[in-house]
């Protein structure tokens, strides 16, 4: 009897494990389907990461050269295990591990630079998960809904990936598709992220990272919403449509749901592949400035922010119809509204640092939260150091060696970087996160912090500022006189910017002459 039990408990041993492999190697099992296997992973990362900081830096001088060396091999071992993390757990562990890696002031370059490959990292979905997907939320197979369906898709992300099709009619469509399993896991995900934490917090308090938590549990829900998505879509065109070089991709609502967004395609380059605009011949100087504006109004004007400015979401091209230069704006999933309370104090403060007013820089920064952490606010706010704050950010173009130190301020001052983030509104985080990608852009275009970008900054803060004093005042008279206050201030920046252009072509003069003088024409 025993003999037989044994023998039924082997037989029974083999053909499970046969299932387990057949099933796991077809694909229809996947280990991160269990969340006691995510659990583990997650647990064991935080633990391995915790562990390295507590004891490789213990018996090491804090501040010196050999401390610095170690703390920067200790932080790249760190990225790497928590880029290896979000790439095994993905989901929700990739969106927050691309929103890390998008904050490069604020974070030590060491996990900023590992975790940027979580944008071209995210998971594909089979082909089986997509049409189960559209055939759930649509009610129809994809043949049925389209002409052609392109298999491989154009692009994936976190939380989703974007096919092209055509539909029967003929029009060419972008179809986003939500991974199946994001949904399910997400809220686990989050709630094992905020025990994570906390324990993180106990072991090292001077570390404060639930404001991550804490935008990762508003934002998530929002970006699986694909009507939202939609929605934000539609109003971002409707409230910016007076830039005749933005374009927004139509959005088709008769096949679009939660899980699934249906669009009109719109080809173009990527805004930081400076090879590709120069082979369509696009002036990077004009993109970048047509980018400045457009997020200009955005933050300043309309308080309704488009927060994920990653590459891969703006495009650039020429108008197949007339040829003009348009920025094609995609994932319209994560927006940030700003209260006019918050919206009015930013506007505020960026006119104070654009004009060197350090009373009011310290006021309005005060009263975004930042505290005595001003200084340190400021510098992030603007990724430039103390100094060129003090000096005037329109002043002097960022340096290299400005860079550098910034970059490694974020590492040296990351306990106060990390407390400040959690004093600050919570609307400020995504703008934090939105100015560096914007930074970033700027960067590979070789256009950051021009002076020019400044002024466009000021001139929405103007029309900001005026407007909610008219709006705020009865009188004609009273709103006469905010007119003509905002026409001269207006005025006034449009003075200063064509004094730096003259001064910008005599200087092109200058140097043409002393080179025709050094270097004459050969006879």
């Amino acid at each position: 009897m025993a003999r037989r039990a044994l023998k039924l408990a082997s037989w029974t041993s083999m053909a499970l494990a046969a299932s387990g492999v057949y099933l796991y190697s077809n694909k229809y099992l996947d280990l991160n389907d269990f969340g006691a296997v995510r659990v583990g992973r997650a647990v064991a990362t935080t633990a391995a990461i915790s562990y390295d900081y507590l004891t490789s830096l213990r018996s090491v001088p804090y501040g010196s050269e050999e401390y610095l060396q170690l703390r920067s091999k200790v932080h790249l071992r760190s990225a790497r295990r928590l880029c290896e993390l979000c790439c095994a757990n993905r989901g929700t562990f990739i969106k927050v591990g691309q929103h890390l890696g998008a904050l490069d002031y604020l974070l030590p370059e060491e996990y900023t630079s590992t975790l940027k490959v979580l944008h071209s990292q995210a998971p594909q979905s089979s082909m089986q998960e997509v049409r189960q997907v559209i055939r759930e939320d649509l009610g129809k197979e994809i043949h049925d809904l389209f002409m052609s369906f392109d298999d491989t898709p154009l692009g994936a992300a976190s939380l989703a990936q974007v096919h092209k099709a055509v539909l029967h009619d003929g029009r060419t469509v972008a179809v986003k598709v939500q991974h199946p399993k994001v949904q399910a896991q997400s809220s686990k995900d989050i709630l094992l992220m905020e025990v994570l934490v906390l324990a993180v917090k106990q072991l090292f308090p001077e570390f404060e990272f639930m404001w991550l938590v804490d935008e990762a549990k508003k934002n998530l829900p929002l970006e699986l919403d694909f009507l939202n998505e939609g929605r934000n879509a539609e109003k971002v065109a409707q409230m910016l449509k007076h830039f005749d070089f933005l374009k927004v991709p139509q959005i088709y609502w008769e096949l679009s749901t939660k899980r699934v967004l249906l669009m009109e395609f719109v080809d173009g380059g990527q805004v930081n592949d400076r090879d590709y605009m120069e082979r369509n011949k696009i002036d990077v100087n004009e993109i970048s400035r047509h980018l400045g504006k457009m997020y200009s109004e955005m933050i300043f004007v309309n308080g309704f922010v488009h927060c994920d400015p990653h590459p891969g979401n703006v495009l650039v091209r020429k108008c197949p119809g007339t040829g003009k230069v348009e920025i094609v704006l995609l994932d319209h999933g994560l927006y940030q509204v700003l209260t006019e309370e918050f919206r009015l104090d930013y506007c505020h403060l960026w006119q104070s640092l654009i004009w060197t007013d350090m009373k009011s820089v310290k006021k309005y920064s005060q009263r975004l939260g930042a505290g005595d952490l001003y200084p340190l606010f400021t510098c992030m706010l603007t990724a430039r150091s103390w100094d060129s704050v003090n000096r005037g950010i329109g002043q002097t173009p960022v340096t290299a060696t400005e860079d550098s130190e910034i970059r490694n301020n974020a590492a040296n001052y990351l306990p106060q970087i990390s407390h400040l983030l959690n004093l600050v509104p919570r609307q400020m985080l995504l703008i934090f996160k939105t100015n560096d990608l914007l930074r970033g852009i700027e960067a590979a275009l070789g256009t950051r912090a021009s002076a020019t970008s400044f002024l466009n900054m000021s001139r929405c803060c103007v029309k900001a500022l005026a407007a909610h004093k008219k709006k705020n005042t009865h009188s004609f008279f009273r709103r006469t006189q905010i007119s003509f206050s905002e026409a001269f201030n207006l005025w006034q920046i449009n003075l200063h910017e064509l004094v730096l252009r003259v001064k910008g072509l005599r200087l092109a003069s200058w140097v043409s002459a002393l080179l025709c003088w050094l270097l004459p024409a050969p006879h």
